[in-house]
Parts: structure tokens; sequence; C-alpha cells
């Protein structure tokens, strides 16, 4: 669960994004919350990033890819530790945007792909949704 989406600041911009759908799973589900970046080592508040290629860039063109890649090992490491077969994460997010993520050009385009976490559990198999898209996820 992304850790914003539960109300922690831990966006980019250092503000909460708290949702309330996705706070009312833990009636039903244990939510292990997370921030690859802020596991990836990045601060908060820091520059927003954009996946551009196979790189992932900061808005001032430093290539942060080892700390979101990092991120989303550890964030996999704790999925397979509590035995996770889902996931809810913040859309169009670098690192948890799922089927849609901002293109890299920094000017607020979406196109098709998956920031570096949703894209490492979708192939380890661990179903991802947004916000948005929490029912998908219902069995």
């Amino acid at each position: 669960m992304s850790a914003c989406l539960l109300g922690v600041a831990c966006r980019y911009d250092g503000k909460r994004k708290p949702n309330e759908a996705v706070i009312a799973l833990k009636e039903k589900y244990n939510l292990i919350p997370v921030c690859p970046e802020i596991m990836g080592g990045l601060p908060t508040p820091r520059l927003p990033s954009e996946i551009r290629g196979e790189t992932v860039i900061m808005e001032n063109g430093e290539d942060v890819t080892d700390k979101y890649s990092r991120g989303a090992e550890e964030t996999l490491r704790l999925a397979r530790l509590f035995g996770c077969g889902k996931a809810v994460l913040k859309e169009k997010s670098p690192s948890c945007g799922s089927g849609r993520i901002y293109d890299g050009t920094f000017s607020k385009t979406l196109t098709e792909g998956n920031g570096v976490t949703a894209g490492m559990l979708l192939a380890n198999g661990i179903r991802v949704a947004g916000e948005t898209e929490i029912d998908a996820l219902s069995d």
C-alpha cells in the first residue's frame, strides 16, 4: 500500500494524499504501508521525477534510477516477507504508477507504462492497482 494514500506525508512535495476508500481497506486487510522513494534513499520533500526510457530523471536532470530500483527491491522484499499478493499504489507515480505514468517530459503528459516498483511487483506475480481501481483487486 502506498503510504501516501494512507495519509503519510511522504510524497515528493512533502504532502499527504489520503484516500478514504484505500484507508477503509484496513477493516478487511492487513495493510503494509510503503514509500519506495524513501526506502530507496530519497528525501522528503524532493524534486519530482519521471521515467524517460529506462531511466528515472529528477526535474533538475539528476539520474535517480538506482534509488528507484533500490526502493522497488525493498518493497518487493516486504511483499514477500508478509505474503502479499496484491498492492494498491499511487497512480501516475514513476515508482508506483500502474498502467499510466508521466512521459518523462515534465509536461504533465501521461503515457502507457508502469512505475519502477509497480513493474517489479507485477513481474513477480503481485497484482497491482491504483487507488481508483481497488475494485479490480477484489476476488
